[in-house]
This record gives structure tokens, C-alpha cells and sequence, in this order.
């Protein structure tokens, strides 16, 4: 594999020596050795086998202290020196054998003459560099042919030749090393050459020394030449024996060139499976990207299994699998006819895994498992847990390996990988492969599955910021949409919100905190709540505006937003509204089916603080809409707003065959233009109106006597409008909401008030801001009493307070006609 290490000067480093400038032309054959924490060997070159002269079968799983036999210790210009005696030998430091056996835990280099296992002993330059993480190496060490760097017909003499440590940074090009690492050590995962790399680069980079102050950096050419090359020095070789020339040029023999071309085919196939995966973020589409990125280059049959917590996009799975963890089919892909495994294995199935099986070794241990044929007996075992199902057929003989996809160190599910019975079957270089693409696509599941978590959280927190708007109100039907955002997070600060109002009134409000995110939403929280209770007080919009740009400066300096509020008179046919920065409404007249822009004084936004607010009135009629929306709707990036605008008031006008059609309507024009990345609330009100003749109003004194006559009116307006059934518990609690209102009021003003719409309600108002509270009464207690009886009668009940006074109310459900 690892063919010549080509040795270049370093600048101003024996740049201009003649000497090394000579040395640094030539190449010299460089072995790679990797030692296990158990001292065994785990990697042994091509170069290796060169060098020592053992074979890579006869030397992997050797302890590495008795895989080169030595000598004693001698002088340097005797045979046979010990890998520890190098100090004797060159003065570099400590011998390779402490290195070898553990003893060291930093970098070592040196030169050493050794009994290879060949006839001879070989002159070698080594460097050691003790690796930590969490692989199984242990030891790293590179060794060169000391004699390689001398040639008979050279008339040069060098002092010293010895191995020594350096800064990467002093030399270019040494960034080489960590690019072309993997295909020297094709057992390895990229990911553990990485890390081999970066720890030899900290250590120190290795040199050659010829003389006191000249160092050349030793810059392997990793992997072996391309295969031009290869096929150039066959050719020379072969002429060179033809014509009877000597050469010592090294001629790559036909296994090596296999070797190479395994290793090439399986660094691209890597490389073309993580250009294929991880495209999207999309739980799903990543699933099927990764089955479909090994079939069929690298197997036929590719089924993925996840975690329960994975699919449902939860958060990160807690512990090790068990035999009870639920492991979901969400992929299966194949090259068999069609169909063959559908009704089998169906995707979508769930189901635990037997300790007994491959399946359960490899997602509890993490590692991959690989099976080369899977016999009658397996097969049996694998197909007892599929019930009423015969598999045997679809897995008998056929190789198989299982991956594990892993993430954090956590398997998060595996994939079951099958070879068709007359394909070769998987290899040890197969699983180190199966493995490395199982953790890329581990990654990309793991960091799908984050995203789809983080998603369904924002969207969770986003729906429990959003009111559950009733579709009715009184005199008014509504329906609202809201659009997450296209930029990150997908949670903003755009609220809707309806609040029902004393005198059957409804205050309808949109609003725009500035910015996305979290804190955009928290924001949008309190600012909606604040609405709402100041809203409940009835204070007039621009009232309720300045109120709530006080509250946000307090907050802090940075909250800003936008808020249009309007509040609805179904009885007086009129909207007064107050805007504070926002895109002002559109209304749509039911008469000719026209749409405007409602001209509105714009106001500064919520948070700038000193700026007035001012309200506006507008008579509606029956059948209005009133349109209010956010900017994200109407904004484009590139796109003047008015285009947005323009856009909107024509969507709006359009006829629609329900409240919902219409918003549906609204969206599909104006978020089909592409470019929108904020989020959008639009809150859609067909203003219906309450006629006078589903009004009923009288004013009473400030007397006793008119408790009565409260109850008389009231009997008597539910008769005319055919609500006879209600007449006696209405009028019953009119004349407890009277008794109270006569008892505390400080004027002569109280007014009783029946409207008849999607409900029956009764309203008493009076001057007095004192709210009544529900109080527990006992047998003897005298007051208490009303009520209670109120709130066991009525469907609903409440007071608020008014610029006036207070106004006490109740509903009934009205019959069914």
C-alpha cells in the first residue's frame, strides 16, 4: 500500500545544502505498524512486509515485541542493536521496545539494526507515537530503510542519518498527512485515522537529521501511486529486463494494485454515500435517503429499524436497548421483485428484538455483526419472531451484516444489510465499511431526528401561545391561520386574539413582536396576556395602545412590536380602532363586494415610548369583513409592500363559500409568491350585526320596588320572542343582578339590557366599579345568596368593569328550533 516516502527540504532548512537537497530527490520505502492496547499488532503494511519481510496474515494478531526478533545491545557500527540501546547508538532518546510494551507515553524515535525475517538484519529509522482516545490503538509506528538513503555510486557522506520530531507547522504540505491517512490504514474509519493524525501532528512531525542543523521533513505520499504510475514502472521494469539493465526500482506485484483498487472503490463509495445523505432535515426523506444510498452497490437488501423515541421525534433516548425496547421498520429497500417483501416485512411494523439474535448483539453492544452466510438454523431463530410469517425463504444463505446507527454513543437504531446468495459474501473490509457508513448516516439521522424535535417543541410552544378563538361571537363570526416562519427556529412573535366585551361587544387584535425565536415569543406571551386584562377593563383602544407601550418600556429596552386593536359594536354597527405601527386592515363591504384599506393613523410601534395613540370610528354594515394580518404575509423580500397590500384587498374581496374558504382564500394568494420567511397570523371577522329588534333595553330607579318589575319585563320580552321556556330562570336572576345593583350603586342609573343572538343575554349595569365576588352563604346568612343561584343557573356568567361603572351579565342557551 504506502509505497515511497518522498523527502522534501524544508525553507531555510537545508535548502541550499547540496547534500540534502540530494537526499530530498530521492524516495525510500516508508512501513506502517499500529500496535493495540493489548501490544498485538493490528495494522502491518505493504511497506512492512517489505521491509521486516513478514507477510500481513502472519503478522497481524502478533505481540509486537516478539514480531522483530533482536540482538543485544551494540555500538553503532556493530550488528545487531537492541530496539532499547539507542542511546547508545545514535543519542536520540529512548529504544523502540519501551514503546513497544508501553512503557512510554510520549513520541520516541531512533535507529535501530534488527534481525528481520529475512537472512540478513535491516538498518531501520523509526518513529513512535503513543496514541490515546477511544480506539482500541495504542502505538503508531512509522520505520524507513536507513540504507535506502545511501547509493553506491553517491559521492556524498553524511555525518548522521537520524529520525527526530518537528513542528507540522515548519514544513508545507504537511496537512498531507491527515488528508490521505485512510488509505494507508483501510481497516480504520476515517473518523479514527482523523484522530490518529491529529494526535501525530501534535506530537511531532517526523524528520530525517543529516547533520547538526539540517532537518528534512519526512512527507509520506500516502496510499500507493495511481495506478498510471503503477503500470509506467511495470513497463519500465519490463524493459529493463529485456534488455538485461539493472534497476532497484520497486515493482508493484498484482496484489497490491487489487489491494489499492479495494481500498479506492470503498473511499469513493463513501464519499458518493455522504454526498447522497443528509440533504434535508426531514426525518422521512433523510430515512429513505440513507436505504437507498448502499442498494445496490453495496448490498441487495437494506432494512432500517429505528427507536420508538426517534420516530415519534421525542427527545434523545434514555439507556441501553432491551429486549422490550420497540424497534420501528421505516425503510426497506431491495432489488428483488417487487412486492416479494412487503407483505413479510411491512414498513411501519414495530417490534422487540430476542437477546439470542445478531440484531440485538448489535444494537446493544454498538458494533457492527457480520454473518457470511446465514445458515438454516439462524434463519429459523430470525423467523421465529415474525408470527404467522415464513422469512426463511428471503434471508436463508444469503450473507448478512448489521450496522449499528449511532449517535453521541448512542444507537438510535441499525440497519440489516443482505447479499443475495450467489453475490461474494460481506468481509472483514466489508463491516469496517457497513460501520463507517452507518456513522455518517447516524449523524444525519441524529441531527434530522433534532430538528424534528426541536420543530414539534417550537410548534408546541408556539399553539399553547395561540388563543383557541370561538368561531362565533356575538355578532360576529371569526376564523383565524397562523404560519410558522421559514427561518430558523420556526417560532415568532405574531399573535391573535378575541376578547368578549361588555354590551355584546368583541375587541378583535393582531399584533408583531419584532424578531424571531424564543424570546420573540415570550415577548408575544405577556404582551397578549396584558391585552387581554386590559381589554377586559373596557378601556378605549388608544387608551389600551398607550397603556401597553408603558408596559412593554419597562419590560425592558428592547421590546418592540406592532398591534392594531379594534373593538366591535354589533349593535351600534360601528368599529373603533387604534393601531400602533402595524399594516392597517383591510374591510370588505357587503353591499358591492368592494375592499379597501382602512386609513388609520399609523402610530409609533409598541416600545418607543412618548408617542400618542389615537382612535378612529367606522360604521360597518351586516355582512362586512374586517381583514387584519400581519406583515409576513403582505412582505416580500425584494417586493415593494404595496404589491402585498394590493394582493391582499383582491383575495379579500374574492366570495367565499364559508369564513374558513376565505382565509384559505387570503393565504393561497399571497403565500404562493415564494421569498416569505416570517411567521403570519391573519384573524378574518364577518361582522353580522345585531338588529333592534334582538335588543331590549329599560332603565330602572334606584328603588326596591324595581327588582320586580325587572322580573316582570323580562318574562314579558321572552314571551314576545318565543323564549318561554327561559322566561322564569331569567327573570329570577335579572332580579338578583337588580337587588345587587340597587343595594350598592351610589346613583340613580341602572340599566337592564336583554340581547337575542347565537345565546340569551342579560346585562345590568350601574355606576358602581365595586366588582361582586362569589361568596360561600350558610343557612342563617342573608346576603350571598343571588349570586350563587346565578352561577347554578346560568351557562355563564361574569362582571367587568366599564368607564362608568361595572356591568354584571349572564347567558342561557337558547332552544333549538
Amino acid at each position: 500500500m504506502d509505497r515511497g516516502t518522498e523527502v522534501g527540504a524544508a525553507p531555510g532548512r537545508g535548502a541550499g545544502n547540496g547534500e540534502a537537497d540530494r537526499t530530498a530527490a530521492g524516495r525510500i520505502p516508508l512501513a506502517v505498524v499500529v500496535v493495540d492496547r493489548a501490544g498485538l499488532v493490528s495494522h502491518w503494511s505493504s511497506g512492512a512486509r517489505r521491509l521486516f519481510g513478514v507477510s500481513k496474515d502472519e503478522a497481524l494478531g502478533r505481540h509486537a515485541v516478539d514480531l522483530l526478533p533482536v540482538s543485544g545491545a551494540l555500538p553503532e557500527d556493530a550488528d545487531g542493536v537492541h530496539f532499547g540501546s539507542f542511546a547508545t547508538y545514535d543519542g536520540l532518546g529512548p529504544g523502540l521496545e519501551a514503546s513497544l510494551d508501553g512503557r512510554l507515553s510520549y513520541p520516541a524515535a531512533g535507529r535501530a539494526r534488527l534481525t528481520a525475517g529475512g537472512p540478513g538484519r535491516v538498518d531501520v529509522l523509526w518513529w513512535a507515537y503513543p496514541l490515546v482516545g477511544p480506539g482500541t490503538e495504542r502505538l503508531l509506528v512509522l520505520a524507513a530503510d536507513a540504507a535506502a538513503m545511501r547509493h553506491e555510486d553517491d559521492d556524498v557522506s553524511f555525518e548522521r542519518i537520524a529520525p527526530g520530531f518537528a513542528l507540522h507547522t515548519d514544513f508545507p504540505g504537511a496537512e498531507e498527512l491527515a488528508r490521505r491517512l485512510p488509505e494507508i490504514l483501510p481497516s480504520m474509519s476515517v473518523g479514527e485515522s482523523v484522530r490518529i493524525v491529529g494526535q501525530v501532528l501534535e506530537l511531532g512531525y517526523p524528520v530525517l537529521e543529516f547533520s547538526q542543523n539540517d532537518r528534512v521533513p519526512v512527507t509520506p505520499e500516502w496510499g500507493v501511486p495511481r495506478r498510471a504510475e503503477r503500470r509506467a514502472r511495470r513497463e519500465r521494469a519490463a524493459r529493463a529486463a529485456a534488455t538485461g539493465a539493472p534497476t532497484t526500482e520497486d515493482v508493484p506485484d498484482e496484489g497490491e494494485d487489487l489491494e489499492y483498487v479495494a481500498v479506492r472503490e470503498r473511499l469513493e463509495f463513501l464519499n458518493e454515500v455522504s454526498g447522497r445523505i443528509g440533504t434535508s432535515l426531514d426525518l422521512t426523506q433523510t430515512i429513505l435517503e440513507v436505504s437507498r444510498a448502499v442498494v445496490p452497490r453495496f448490498t441487495d437488501v437494506a432494512g432500517t429499524y429505528l427507536r420508538e423515541q426517534v420516530v415519534a421525534g421525542e427527545g434523545f433516548p434514555d439507556g441501553v436497548p432491551d429486549t422490550t425496547t420497540m424497534w420501528h421498520r421505516v425503510a426497506l429497500e431491495h432489488t428483488d421483485e417487487p412486492g416479494r417483501w412487503d407483505d413479510v416485512v411491512p414498513v411501519g411494523e414495530a417490534m422487540p428484538f430476542p437477546a439470542h439474535t445478531p440484531f440485538f448483539q448489535c444494537m446493544t453492544s454498538g458494533e457492527p455483526v457480520l454473518v457470511p452466510r446465514i445458515s438454516e438454523r439462524m434463519g429459523h431463530m430470525i423467523a421465529a419472531q415474525f408470527e404467522k410469517r415464513d422469512i426463511r425463504p428471503l434471508i436463508t444463505d444469503r450473507s448478512m451484516l448489521v450496522v449499528p446507527l449511532k449517535a453521541r454513543n448512542v444507537v438510535l437504531g441499525f440497519m440489516i444489510l443482505l447479499r443475495h446468495p450467489e453475490r461474494v459474501e460481506f468481509n472483514d473490509m466489508d463491516r469496517v465499511t457497513g460501520a463507517e457508513l452507518a456513522a455518517r448516516a447516524g449523524l444525519v439521522l441524529d441531527n434530522a431526528r433534532m430538528y424534528t424535535y426541536q420543530e414539534s417543541v417550537a410548534e408546541t410552544l408556539q399553539d399553547s401561545m395561540l388563543p383557541t378563538i370561538a368561531p362565533r361571537m356575538a355578532g360576529c363570526d371569526i376564523a383565524t391561520r397562523y404560519l410558522p416562519g421559514t427561518l430558523l427556529g420556526r417560532v415568532g412573535g405574531d399573535w391573535f386574539d378575541s376578547v368578549k366585551l361588555p354590551g355584546s361587544r368583541t375587541a378583535l387584535v393582531v399584533g408583531d413582536v419584532m424578531g424571531h425565536g424564543l424570546n420573540s415569543a415570550a415577548m408575544m406571551g405577556q404582551l397578549r396576556t396584558a391585552v387581554q386584562t386590559m381589554a377586559a377593563l373596557d378601556l378605549p383602544p388608544a387608551q389600551l395602545l398607550r397603556n401597553l407601550d408603558d408596559l412593554a418600556q419597562r419590560l425592558g429596552d428592547n421590546y418592540l412590536a406592532t398591534c392594531l386593536y379594534a373593538v366591535y359594536d354589533p349593535i351600534a354597527g360601528e368599529l373603533r380602532l387604534a393601531n400602533a405601527g402595524h399594516i392597517p386592515p383591510v374591510l370588505v363591504r357587503a353591499e358591492d363586494g368592494r375592499s379597501e384599506l382602512l386609513d388609520l393613523p399609523t402610530g409609533a410601534p409598541i416600545g418607543v415610548g412618548g408617542v400618542p395613540f389615537e382612535a378612529v370610528r367606522v360604521p360597518v354594515a351586516p355582512g362586512d369583513r374586517l381583514v387584519m394580518c400581519t406583515d409576513g404575509l403582505v412582505e416580500v423580500r425584494g417586493e415593494d409592500i404595496g404589491v402585498g397590500l394590493a394582493t391582499l384587498c383582491e383575495s379579500a374581496a374574492h366570495p367565499a363559500a364559508s369564513m374558513d374558504h376565505a382565509c384559505d382564500t387570503i393565504i393561497r394568494a399571497l403565500n404562493t409568491r415564494g421569498g416569505r420567511k416570517d411567521d403570519v397570523a391573519l384573524l378574518l371577522a364577518r361582522l353580522n350585526g345585531i338588529g333592534s329588534e334582538d335588543v331590549a333595553v329599560w332603565r330602572l330607579a334606584l328603588d326596591p320596588v324595581e327588582v320586580g318589575r325587572a322580573r316582570a319585563v323580562v318574562h314579558e320580552q321572552l314571551h314576545a320572542w318565543g323564549l318561554t321556556g327561559l322566561a322564569d330562570n331569567a327573570g329570577l336572576m335579572a332580579g338578583e343582578l337588580v337587588t345587587n345593583a340597587v343595594r350598592h350603586t351610589r346613583s340613580r342609573r341602572i340599566e337592564l339590557r336583554l340581547v337575542r343572538g347565537d345565546t340569551l343575554l342579560c346585562e345590568v349595569d350601574d355606576d358602581d366599579q365595586t366588582l361582586p365576588t362569589l361568596l360561600s352563604a350558610g343557612p342563617g346568612d342573608e346576603f350571598g345568596r343571588g349570586l350563587r343561584l346565578v352561577s347554578a343557573l346560568s351557562r355563564e356568567w361574569g362582571a367587568s368593569r366599564t368607564g362608568a361603572g361595572k356591568t354584571v351579565w349572564f347567558e342561557l342557551t337558547l332552544p333549538r328550533r
